[in-house]
């Protein structure tokens, strides 16, 4: 891009009232009059109605929650569920052992019976959404404290929320919008019987691992499949034999015939958080404290995980779900920093606060009393809570991110029984509960690694806390120990001496605990080091945090009503908060770097081109090889290879995994991925030239399940429309040399 279309560009993302290209989540329910022409106009040929009823079959009623925080969506008539294989890599590893590794050599399943159940998982559609604005607000006093407005408003949700579901089998709940500025009533249907049906192995679903993570192009097979089961009437049941498969109201038909750039996408899902409308002091707090901390205690806690998970297989599949959990904002917070960087987010913010005073004083005076000192106050509030902040990353990541002490502070509500002399029936199902937890936990933990996490992470809390917020136990064990090999003396110490170390050792305090017994437990190191960190926390840095926190809060809902009165021909859109939303753009590649061109879609080849066997990161499957050697890629394939991944303009985030890809005419394209790492900041501030969903081509994943593990019996449940599409366009003046550039540009990323 010259130099002329970039400045152009940055001017424009500048102007506040213009509503930029492909950003924005958008409520399905406010499509026809907010969304509706423009989507069209980009190659939609649906009809919003055809996106979001309540009165008959549409695309909303094959989207499904997955779990807390992924998406999904049904692609056959018989409750067949397709998600990335990082959403269901929990279910995955839960069923792995070092015997049974479906972790490394994946999971298919060929017949119904060897679908495999997981106790917890659900799938959540949702039936229905409504504006309940008014029930909420009605008669709420302008002045009321942020704490007190809460609770009202939790409470008038929970009546709204259960009036919506009295008779029924579904359940309710209200969501803010525009921080409370408006509020939505969602009705959802929630099943819970969803097995495992099918997972490629990790060297395909995770291929390019913690090298490529958000990075661009990527090679990543990311999808797993599940199954929803129902009931005799097709009613949510809890797991049962006798339940059959889930019937929609809808699924997805699945094209075969590809996308090129320009091409409509639609994004269908649950994004979980973003905070487009934060002021500069909120960035800045994002990018010069929260993130720098948090990325500091990961990349420490990563390293010794990694360190012992590679020496031990049975390490590796106990932790393989947390390392990859951790790891993944670890990754996201780096280029979230870069990202706000590069677009001198702060800077940009502060000159719309200018714009908007400027508004604010031009304005009669209800317009002045209502907007006047808001900013202000914002600031004001930010620089009272930069200390609480400080304290709470570092309690939740360094102090809280040692499991031992983690799994100790868990028992503390068993002590307040105790002390509190509950009732003898209370203590014992609470006791009960803590057991199967306790079971639970000690199943993916090992006491060595999580003992050099401790050396690790704990003097990081102890010098990076604020002293005052520090307790006055650490603050000793700090002047005691100045060196590394201090604390890990320190930590060598501890985890010799505690009963909570261990499976059975636990138990035993457990069975004390239950004789009403609670001195084993207060006399542990772990709980002696645990209980004045928590409570720290709970009493010196919370209280205050928490206040300023919902200070912001209304603030921030006041300022945000006054950037719509300031922009009433701009479209807002409310941050994502895990509803439902679509996002729509289309096709395309990106510039990441000078002179650098990146093309929109990535190919098998590419595979065989990074396929490294001494790299984790980059092994291929025996089986995928000979395929490629072979050139056996059934009704796949395009120009000779097959489709792996594209890029798209979407707006999204995380709780977006999972999320079909849609095109213009409803057919699954693909499944949303992950973000290119160059836009990450867009939880914060969308970049039209740099922000990019990544999305897994479904031709790739119909060549997996069919060709690769033989499971021809899950596609013929599949509708699959369209021929063998076209050969991807290649950006112009691309070549071999081109892509190889490419390549390097992208490792060199991966590894700063």
């Amino acid at each position: 891009m010259s130099l002329l279309r970039r400045l152009a560009a940055f001017w424009l993302l500048l102007l506040p009232a213009v509503a930029r290209a492909d950003e924005g989540m958008w409520l399905p329910l406010l499509l026809k009059q907010l969304n509706e022409a423009d989507m069209q106009k980009k190659g939609l040929k649906l009809s919003a109605e055809d996106i979001y009823s309540v009165n008959r079959g549409s695309l909303k009623d094959a989207i499904v929650q997955f779990g807390g925080g992924c998406t999904g969506e049904i692609i056959s008539n018989e409750g067949l569920l397709l998600t990335n294989h990082h959403c269901g890599y929990g279910q995955i590893q839960q069923h792995s052992s070092v015997e049974k590794d479906y972790l490394t050599n994946g999971y298919w399943a060929m017949s119904r019976e060897q679908e495999l159940p997981n106790p917890g998982l659900s799938a959540t559609f949702i039936v229905r959404m409504e504006d309940v604005t008014g029930q909420i607000l009605q008669g709420m006093p302008a002045n009321m404290q942020e704490a007190e407005r809460e609770k009202a408003v939790q409470q008038r949700s929970a009546q709204v929320a259960q009036k919506a579901v009295e008779g029924t089998h579904y359940k309710a709940f209200v969501r803010p919008m525009f921080g409370g500025g408006e509020y939505y009533l969602f009705v959802t249907e929630v099943f819970e019987d969803v097995r495992l049906v099918g997972a490629p192995p990790s060297s395909i679903g995770k291929f390019g691992g913690d090298t490529d993570n958000w990075m661009w192009p990527r090679h990543t097979g990311d999808f797993s499949i599940f199954r929803i089961y129902a009931g005799p009437d097709n009613k949510p049941a809890p797991y049962s034999p006798q339940n059959k498969p889930f019937q929609p109201r809808h699924s997805l038909p699945i094209s075969l015939s590809g996308v090129q750039p320009g091409d409509f996408t639609l994004v269908f899902g649950f994004p979980g958080r973003t905070n487009e409308y934060l002021t500069s002091w909120g960035v800045d707090e994002v990018y010069s404290v929260s993130d720098p901390a948090r990325v500091k205690i990961r990349d420490t806690k990563l390293r010794l995980l990694d360190q012992d998970m590679k020496a031990s297989d049975k390490v590796r599949i106990q932790y393989a779900a947390k390392y990859a959990s951790l790891a993944n904002y670890w990754k996201k917070w780096q280029g979230e920093m870069r990202g706000l960087k590069r677009l001198d987010a702060v800077r940009r913010k502060q000159q719309q606060e200018q714009q908007f005073r400027q508004w604010v004083q031009q304005g009669d005076a209800t317009r002045q009393a209502a907007y006047g000192q808001i900013l202000s106050q914002v600031e004001q509030q930010y620089k009272l809570a930069r200390p609480y902040v400080v304290a709470r990353d570092y309690a939740t990541e360094a102090a809280l991110g040692v499991e031992l002490i983690a799994y100790a502070n868990s028992l503390q509500n068993l002590v307040d029984l105790i002390q509190a002399k509950a009732p003898q029936a209370e203590l014992q199902a609470a006791i009960e509960k803590a057991r199967k937890g306790t079971s639970n936990f000690f199943r993916n933990y090992s006491a060595t690694t999580d003992q050099k996490v401790a050396a690790a992470l704990l003097p990081l809390y102890a010098e990076g806390t604020p002293a005052d917020l520090l307790p006055a136990y650490v603050k000793q064990l700090r002047t005691q120990h100045t060196s590394p090999d201090a604390w890990q003396r320190f930590a060598a110490s501890l985890y010799s001496r505690t009963k909570l170390a261990s499976d059975a050792d636990a138990q035993k305090v457990l069975d004390e605990l239950a004789k009403g017994n609670a001195a084993t437990l207060l006399n542990d190191p772990a709980y002696q080091l645990a209980a004045p960190i928590v409570a720290t926390y709970r009493q010196q840095v919370l209280p205050t945090y928490t206040q300023t926190q919902d200070q912001i809060t209304l603030l921030q809902r006041t300022y945000i009503a006054g950037l719509r009165q300031w922009q009433p021909e701009r479209k807002f859109y409310p941050d994502a908060n895990s509803t439902l939303r679509v996002a729509y753009g289309q096709v395309a590649g990106y510039e990441p770097a000078d002179g650098v061109q990146y093309e929109y879609y990535t190919t098998l080849d590419g595979i065989m081109e990074k396929a490294d066997p001494t790299n984790p990161d980059f092994e291929v499957p025996k089986r995928l090889a000979e395929l490629y050697q072979q050139k056996d890629y059934g009704p796949y394939a395009v120009n000779g290879t097959v489709p792996v991944a594209f890029t798209a303009t979407n707006h999204t985030t995380g709780g977006n995994s999972g999320s079909p890809v849609i095109n213009g005419r409803g057919e699954l394209i693909g499944i949303n991925f992950d973000r290119n790492w160059e836009g990450t900041m867009s939880d914060i501030m969308y970049d039209p030239e740099r922000v990019r969903n990544i999305t897994l081509d479904v031709r790739y994943m119909l060549f997996v399940v069919d060709k690769y593990a033989g499971a021809s019996h899950l596609i013929k449940e599949m509708n699959l429309v369209g021929g063998a599409g076209q050969a991807p366009t290649p950006a112009a003046g691309s070549d071999k040399k081109v892509k190889k550039q490419k390549l390097k540009v992208k490792r060199e990323k991966a590894t700063s």
